[in-house]
Order: C-alpha cells, then sequence, then structure tokens
C-alpha cells in the first residue's frame, strides 16, 4: 500500500496490513537496539536539517491538511494548533536537535554488584522495542515521538489523526529521507497510512510484535486504547488538579499560584481545576481570588461556605468535583485540616498532579506522603508537572499509572533492563 500527500490509498486488507507493519516495526527494534548513540543523534541532526530545507514542502502537505479542516468540523482554535508555519517548523527542527543532546540510556549500568563466587552481575538499560503511540491531530508530535522513540532505541509505529494526515506523511518521508542516509532501520519510524478506525483495534491486538501502546489525547481516545490494549499502556485518563491552601500558608504566595496554576494555559492537563482552602483563611483568601480569577473569566463552583463568601460562586455539584474542565471553570470547597484535603483529592482527583501551598513543613510532608499522584507540588504551581521542567528533556507523555511508568514519560520511561552477567566459568553447584 502506499499513500502520498495527493492521495489516500486504502489497505484491501486491513488485518493483513497491520500485522505486516507491526512484523516489520518489530524486525526493526531488534536491528535499532544495537545501533550506535552516534548514528542516532546523526540522524536527528540530519532529519533537523531536511525538515528546516524543505518548508514549502512541509507547508504544501499542510496546506491540504487545513483545506479539509472544515469537513472535520474543527475548530478556528484546532485549526491554529494543525497550522506548520516556518516558526512552528523551525520549533520542530529544533525540538529534534534537543533529543540529540540527551543522554543515550541504552547500554548504561543502572547497577552493578559481584558476587562471592565472582559472578559480575550489570542490571542494563535495553530499549522496551517496539512503541505504538496513537495521538491527535498535531503534526509536531509525529516528529517529536519518533524523536524519543528512536532515540531510547525503540521502533515506533504512529498512528496520526487524519485530520493531519498530509502534514505527517511528509514529516516521516523526511524521517525516513535522514534515516536511509544515516543508517537507521528504514522501517524503526513508520505512519500508519490508513485513516480507517479500526487500524487502531487491530494493532491493539499484536502484541506478539508490539511492546507497550502510548495513547495521547483525549480520554475517549485513552479509554479505549485501555480497554482494547493486549500488550501494557502507559496513560492518563484525566488532568484533575488541586491547589491546597493551607492555614499555614502565605496567602500572596498562594494567590500567585493558583492563578498560575488554572490560568497560564487553561486547556492542559497540568492545569487546577479543583482548589481547597483551609476555612480558617478562607474569608481573607477567597474574595480577593475570587476577583483575580474574575479578571480571567474563570467561573467558580463552590460548596455551600464558598457560596457564602463569594456571591459570584454558584453551588457546585458532585460532578464538578471530579471534573477536567480544561477551561475557565474552577471548583471550590473548603476543608478544615490536611488530612481532609487528602481525602477529598484522593476521592476526586485523577492522580495527575496536586499542589500544597504551606509554611509548616510537618503538614507538607503529610500531603505529599498522603496524596496519591504522580507528581506532588509543594509551595509551586502544578503546571511544573512537564518533562522539560523536571530536566528530563522531551517527553512522549504524563502518566498517571503506577507501572511500568509514572509522572512526565522522557528518554529512560521508554527502556526497560535486562542483567547481564559476567563469569570466567562459574558453574552452579
Amino acid at each position: 500500500m502506499t499513500a502520498t500527500a495527493e492521495t489516500q490509498t486504502e489497505p484491501a486488507d486491513l488485518d493483513k496490513y497491520c500485522c505486516e507493519t507491526a512484523r516489520r516495526a518489530k524486525a526493526a527494534s531488534v536491528e535499532l537496539a544495537q545501533v550506535a548513540g552516534e548514528t542516532k543523534i546523526a540522524w536527528l541532526r540530519r532529519s533537523a536539517d531536511l525538515l528546516r530545507q524543505r518548508i514549502d514542502t512541509l507547508q504544501a502537505a499542510n496546506q491540504l491538511d487545513i483545506e479539509a479542516a472544515p469537513k472535520y468540523g474543527l475548530t478556528d482554535a484546532q485549526v491554529d494548533r494543525l497550522r506548520l508555519t516556518p516558526e512552528r517548523i523551525e520549533g520542530v527542527a529544533a525540538a529534534l536537535e534537543e533529543v540529540a543532546t540527551l543522554s543515550d540510556p541504552i547500554g548504561q549500568v543502572i547497577d552493578s554488584t559481584i558476587r562471592p563466587n565472582g559472578l559480575t552481575i550489570n542490571k542494563t538499560r535495553v530499549p522496551l522495542g517496539v512503541v505504538f503511540f496513537v495521538y491527535e491531530s498535531r503534526p509536531n508530535v509525529t516528529a517529536d515521538a519518533a524523536a524519543i522513540c528512536v532515540k531510547a532505541g525503540n521502533a515506533v509505529i504512529l498512528r496520526g489523526g487524519k485530520e493531519a494526515i498530509h502534514s505527517s506523511q511528509a514529516i516521516v518521508k523526511l524521517l525516513h529521507e535522514a534515516a536511509a542516509e544515516i543508517g537507521i532501520p528504514a522501517d524503526a519510524v513508520q505512519l500508519v497510512q490508513t485513516t480507517n478506525r479500526d487500524a487502531v483495534g487491530h494493532f491493539l491486538q499484536l502484541s506478539e510484535f508490539i511492546d507497550v501502546a502510548i495513547p495521547r489525547g483525549g480520554e475517549g481516545l485513552i479509554r479505549r486504547v485501555a480497554a482494547e490494549a493486549q500488550m501494557p499502556v502507559i496513560k492518563h485518563f484525566a488532568g484533575n488538579c488541586h491547589v491546597y491552601v493551607d492555614a499555614a500558608a502565605d496567602l500572596e504566595m498562594a494567590r500567585a499560584i493558583v492563578i498560575n496554576s488554572k490560568c497560564h494555559r487553561m486547556g492542559v492537563c497540568n492545569a487546577a481545576e479543583s482548589l481547597l482552602v483551609h476555612a480558617d483563611v478562607a474569608s481573607e483568601f477567597l474574595p480577593p481570588l475570587a476577583k483575580a480569577l474574575h479578571r480571567h473569566e474563570v467561573e467558580l463552583r463552590g460548596d455551600e461556605r464558598t457560596c457564602e463568601l463569594l456571591d459570584t460562586a454558584t453551588l457546585a455539584s458532585e460532578e464538578d468535583y471530579a471534573a477536567e474542565f480544561l477551561g475557565p471553570i474552577m471548583s471550590v470547597s473548603l476543608v478544615g485540616s490536611v488530612t481532609e484535603a487528602i481525602e477529598h483529592i484522593n476521592r476526586y482527583g485523577s492522580g495527575h498532579t496536586d499542589a500544597i501551598v504551606t509554611n509548616d513543613l510537618a503538614t507538607s510532608e503529610q500531603f505529599a506522603s498522603g496524596v496519591d499522584s504522580s507528581a506532588v507540588m509543594i509551595n509551586a504551581s502544578t503546571r511544573f508537572n512537564d518533562g522539560g521542567e523536571f530536566g528530563l528533556g522531551a517527553e512522549i507523555g504524563i502518566s498517571t499509572d503506577k507501572f511500568h511508568a509514572r509522572g512526565p514519560c522522557g528518554i529512560e520511561s521508554l527502556t526497560s533492563y535486562k542483567y547481564v552477567v559476567h563469569g570466567n566459568g562459574q558453574v552452579r553447584k
């Protein structure tokens, strides 16, 4: 089956196409695991060069996606995220170069011991194998995901949204051109060429070839992948993140943290959706905060005590406390202790990111140990739960799972390990 930026050819046998794609990825992953780190770096840098050299080609392909956007019902904001400008293409190229600078984890000895019988046992980092990456319509993600997977020694099957198919095809074509020049296996990066939604289901059954699935997008997509996958899934369903303002908080610091956590970017998974305030400081803290949030057009939905303090707040429902609004709405609840705050978060939260503002060390330690989330912030914005901000470099997503990875998933999250044992003739007695 072939596809170009001008035509879209569907496979005659979808199951056969998916199996063959996954089989080739598995073979490529074995070869890629033996590729030197310098070769992967050269591929990333050459790919960045080609992106810069072929801006016109990329924009021509992207224009096909922009013109098709109305039939998919995309909003103006969604079309803007889809658009590839010269500045954005430069950003994609720069991101590949950033991945190139990251330390290569493959072959790293995590731990080493020498046994009494003389055996040297090295716990050594290795690739996961084949990643099936399912994502929605942002063409830069195509390049980002390919870069981080290959840098970690993994072959990747990319299943992007139909809305960006031409842009993704053009990007992957350049990645393949660089791979052929540098010596990266041709099938280390494969883009699923069909937009048929049934293809996702086929790939999710191929656990003999695919080692892990990573969905990145809306909750519906992620839940579908988690339900159907026959291989492990790295995921998070939602980002209902909390900020708890303790009785011992610096209230000016708390105001700044709440505003940043909620308003810096409202449509992202690490934006705060819920606010908890200790009852002892609520009357002093909430009214000026509400005015500040009002300037950002944020609607507050609170419990009865919140509504008594704030004329502008409306009564929250049970669903509001569990919601990921991804917009200018925030739930508010008053609590009597950090214990109540922890109970509220663990009941309604999504295990993503939760913050406490307090000057009490014991309270902060209780919060950090009691809240079951991938990241706990103490006197800092929830917006910092990000691979780049954590110093991990590029990330492929944020996981709320506890196995195999949790929190921002950078290069090392896309690896496993094996034990490599060195002896000099030992036999077991």
